[in-house]
């Protein structure tokens, strides 16, 4: 007599280590521990992160000297767009650096979801923004003279979400570039279309209607009016928290689609 034997249908083989959960507060903070640890042998990382914003806020007030008012006029915008600037920059090339190197291939065969890399990213990121913003608002205000009507507090604020932006719009760009080079040349596409129509040089309701709907929807736009409502405004009002939480909105939003494009190698 003969006896059928079933055999084990197979099954499609899975990560060993693919984390369970889509982020975990451990490995986030481990991220950015590593992170940080790299940035200090770093010095000239922390020095275009750091000081450069500082460096461009007192060459624009002395190329004003001769007219206080408007440096105060656009002195409040620079003040967020130069750390948005500089932290785009500084995230592309080293998000960017670590894939090159392998560094990133091997991190992800660990119990590393793409969630808790970029988070750790961030995190690691945005204490440096802190920095970055305080001594730039700090300069801004006690030692440029800065003649704002808000708080300064509102000020660092508003600075800070644009630097935790720029950290954003880095991190996501340096998915679709293939070396550093490519991830610098992704600053005219993203960064300078932004500061053209973000209301600095001229009001954006007196722009064309197409350029003034394009304005509308990016990001840069909000963080401009959210200074200047600082600039002219003794105490918060609406249109302020409405341009800070559509700041912090569009920072979450693009680090979530950096974490669903992040590859592991560039090939």
């Amino acid at each position: 007599m003969t006896t059928n034997t079933e055999r084990p249908t197979p099954t499609a083989p899975t990560a060993p280590n693919t984390p369970t959960t889509p982020l975990n507060f451990s490995r986030t903070t481990a991220t950015a521990a590593r992170v940080l640890r790299q940035l200090r042998h770093d010095p000239r990382s922390i020095a275009l992160m750091i000081l450069i914003p500082c460096v461009m806020l007192f060459l624009l007030r002395h190329v004003f000297d001769g007219s206080p008012r408007t440096f105060d006029s656009i002195g409040a915008s620079l003040l967020g767009i130069f750390p948005l600037i500089t932290m785009f920059l500084v995230t592309s090339i080293a998000t960017l650096r670590e894939r090159t190197s392998g560094t990133l291939e091997r991190l992800l065969a660990l119990p590393l979801g793409k969630g808790d890399l970029i988070a750790g990213y961030a995190l690691a990121f945005g204490a440096l923004a802190i920095v970055q913003s305080a001594l730039a608002t700090g300069l801004a205000l006690w030692f440029l003279d800065l003649d704002v009507m808000g708080s300064p507090w509102l000020l660092l604020l508003v600075a800070l979400l644009d630097a935790l932006l720029g950290t954003a719009l880095g991190l996501f760009v340096s998915a679709f570039a293939a070396s550093e080079f490519q991830a610098v040349q992704f600053m005219p596409a993203v960064i300078f279309p932004q500061l053209l129509l973000c209301g600095l040089f001229t009001p954006r309701d007196t722009m064309h209607p197409a350029l003034e709907a394009v304005s509308n929807v990016l990001p840069m736009s909000y963080a401009v009016d959210g200074m200047n409502e600082v600039l002219t405004h003794t105490d918060m009002t609406a249109e302020f928290i409405r341009d800070a939480l559509i700041v912090a909105g569009c920072a979450l939003l693009v680090l979530t689609l950096g974490a669903a494009t992040l590859r592991r190698r560039t090939t």
